[in-house]
């Protein structure tokens, strides 16, 4: 029988690209991915595992038909952080969702995040949260025959990017946060098992109740935990809490970080139903997902 078609809109960053490793785990789905150059590197990387990868553009839905006809389930994800996205996100989701819809996909799982800037009655406005949460109520009255909903934690990953160990004003190194780092409200986790819940939700179809809400979590994390952690593994780190004034001058877009770290301390990371979409990932994934003392052994040697 042919297996059904799943396509990923977004796979080859890190949501997606674990979301298609999973799918390819899984071995039940004919794994589609929209590229806009099939032909690249990464493309052509995916296409040597079988994937099949079609010329279309998130940022022109019109395009999508052709990643979508025929299939039965899609992942969808935007990334704010992309200069050509994150301005627009909302409206690129919205149309995407529609785009799905017009091609007759019947399961629709969207990755999505908490509507911070609602949940702090706009005391904090966390674009990067919003944008995403907003596309929410496009899923659920789009007319899909399932529709799910992902939410991806604070990466690991970002412990080596974005969010590496800097020099502090102490002569030490690790993180200056707007934030008091003794609460234990940050849900972090392996951004790339995100993809293992995708597969999982879509695998069980009608088993798993419509409109679920899935958070992926490795843990649940204070600012000294992850030091306490890193410390232990043999680095030499530390975190200092500064004034969120201070922190705002510190780079470009700080504004919005700081804004996200205080709404972690006031509402947690997926915010005030956390443990039962926590709990409903976890459910579905047997073994849960990595905890960051066993991520870091591997990722962040000292």
């Amino acid at each position: 029988m042919t297996k059904p078609i799943i396509g990923v809109i977004g796979g080859t960053g890190l949501q997606g690209g674990g979301v298609v490793d999973a799918l390819l785990a899984a071995g039940e789905f004919h794994v589609r991915v929209a590229s806009r150059n099939p032909a690249s590197e990464a493309g052509r990387a995916l296409a040597a595992r079988g994937v099949e990868v079609v010329a279309a553009d998130l940022l022109d839905a019109k395009t999508l038909g052709a990643a979508l006809a025929g299939a039965h389930g899609a992942f969808l994800v935007t990334n704010f952080w992309d200069p050509t996205q994150g301005p627009r996100e909302t409206e690129i989701g919205t149309a995407a969702v529609h785009a799905a819809r017009a091609a007759g996909v019947e399961h629709m799982i969207w990755s999505t995040l908490p509507d911070a800037t609602l949940l702090t009655g706009g005391r904090n406005v966390v674009e990067h949260f919003s944008s995403k949460a907003k596309v929410d109520a496009v899923v659920s009255a789009a007319g899909f025959a399932r529709h799910t909903f992902v939410q991806a934690p604070m990466y690991f990953q970002n412990f080596t990017t974005m969010m590496g160990p800097q020099p502090l004003p102490t002569g030490g190194r690790g993180w200056a946060v707007p934030m008091d780092p003794a609460l234990r409200v940050i849900h972090a986790g392996d951004v790339r098992e995100l993809g293992r819940a995708v597969a999982a939700a879509f695998t069980a179809g009608d088993r798993l109740a419509n409109g679920s809400v899935l958070s992926v979590c490795g843990g649940t994390y204070s600012w000294n935990d992850f030091v306490a952690t890193l410390n232990a593994q043999g680095h030499h780190l530390e975190v200092l809490q500064v004034p969120g004034e201070v922190y705002d001058g510190f780079y470009p877009g700080a504004h919005e970080m700081r804004e996200m770290f205080e709404y972690f301390a006031e509402c947690t990371y997926f915010g005030p139903d956390h443990a039962q979409h926590i709990a409903a990932a976890n459910a579905l994934v047997p073994g849960g997902f990595t905890a960051f003392a066993d991520w870091a052994k591997l990722n962040m040697r000292p």
